[in-house]
């Protein structure tokens, strides 16, 4: 398995890019991504799939939070979602490839595949293979990650050199209406991580305690942690977690 490079063990980094709203920066939006840059911090993104098969660096699967549109972006072409204003910004919603073109390898890259199944199951490889497509040749450390295993797993097979990892959680009910209770009960053992090829897990910061997460560490798994918002939170997460993502402060 490809081990996740020294640089996301060496400096914090922002969730979604250094995002700030009231500073015209949405989170994971040229802006964030070029003022993380900037400070010398790593970057945690996000990939949605358009409905022509591009993998757009977006987190919600809803346009309505982030934009002045509504409704699922995998309905709307990559055109038209870059023709989309970020709320506080003049930006559009940015492809993957123009991501990886702006950062050009100074920074490390940690990218979240989100699950495109509806319910953590099989029914991905659409976004894994856009992602993998447009990672072919960029140059600088970046690793892959999801919270869907199967992801993972289709990722261990388009890319076996890439460095993966499964981001993980306690899965309480509330953060998680769609999944059934023995779905959750599941995932949270984390059962999936020698199957899918991982080097490291991204843990919920709060659950960080679970001896699941210290078996894997003891078996030579990095373990990050999201999502911190304070110094008092790092301090605490930062006894157990190799590194942190950040927001809502500078780390």
């Amino acid at each position: 398995m490809p081990a996740l490079p020294p640089a996301f063990l060496d400096r914090p980094i922002a969730h979604r890019a250094l995002h700030d709203r009231a500073l015209g920066r949405p989170e994971n939006s040229r802006a964030a991504i070029t003022a993380a840059i900037a400070a010398g911090y790593g970057i945690e993104m996000d990939l949605q799939l358009s409905s022509d098969g591009c993998a757009m660096v977006f987190h919600d699967d809803l346009l309505d939070r982030l934009t002045g549109a509504s409704g699922p972006l995998r309905q709307r072409r990559a055109a038209d979602l870059a023709a989309l204003r970020l709320r506080d910004s003049d930006e559009g919603i940015p492809t993957l490839a123009e991501v990886l073109d702006l950062v050009a390898g100074r920074v490390p890259l940690l990218i979240e595949v989100k699950d495109q199944d509806g319910g953590m199951g099989a029914n991905v490889g659409t976004l894994e293979r856009a992602a993998v497509a447009d990672l072919a040749g960029y140059r600088g450390p970046v690793a892959l990650m999801s919270f869907n295993p199967h992801s993972v797993a289709a990722l261990a097979e388009l890319a076996p050199d890439l460095p993966r990892g499964l981001t993980t959680d306690g899965y309480e009910a509330e953060g998680w209406p769609t999944l059934s209770a023995s779905r959750r009960a599941e995932l949270r053992e984390i059962p999936d991580y020698d199957r899918t090829g991982a080097s490291f897990i991204s843990h919920h910061w709060r659950d960080l305690a679970r001896p699941r997460v210290a078996e894997l560490a003891e078996a030579g798994a990095e373990v990050l942690c999201w999502t911190i918002r304070s110094p008092e939170a790092e301090a605490e997460a930062r006894q157990i977690a190799r590194n942190i993502t950040f927001e809502g402060y500078l780390a």
